[in-house]
């Protein structure tokens, strides 16, 4: 068991990174979320890949900063 006490170890350094990469990202977190929010809205239909886009430059993003953030790269 004490190799799980390592994963744990790897698993909290990465989440102790998410604000930082999610802060590199508010221009496309909030594109996402006005996205979704109109296709929730009153009158709205959220479907499969109706804010695929939006969500792509997320996830891109995103991956690049905890790229960074791992690699102690700014």
């Amino acid at each position: 068991m004490s190799g799980n006490g390592a994963v744990w170890g790897r698993v909290r350094s990465r989440l102790r990174t998410f604000p930082e990469c999610l802060a590199a990202c508010g221009a496309e977190a909030a594109a996402y979320g006005r996205c979704v929010q109109a296709s929730t809205a009153p009158g709205g239909c959220l479907k499969k890949d109706l804010c695929a886009q939006e969500f792509e430059a997320l996830r891109s993003c995103f991956a690049a900063a905890a790229k960074k953030t791992l690699t102690g790269g700014h």
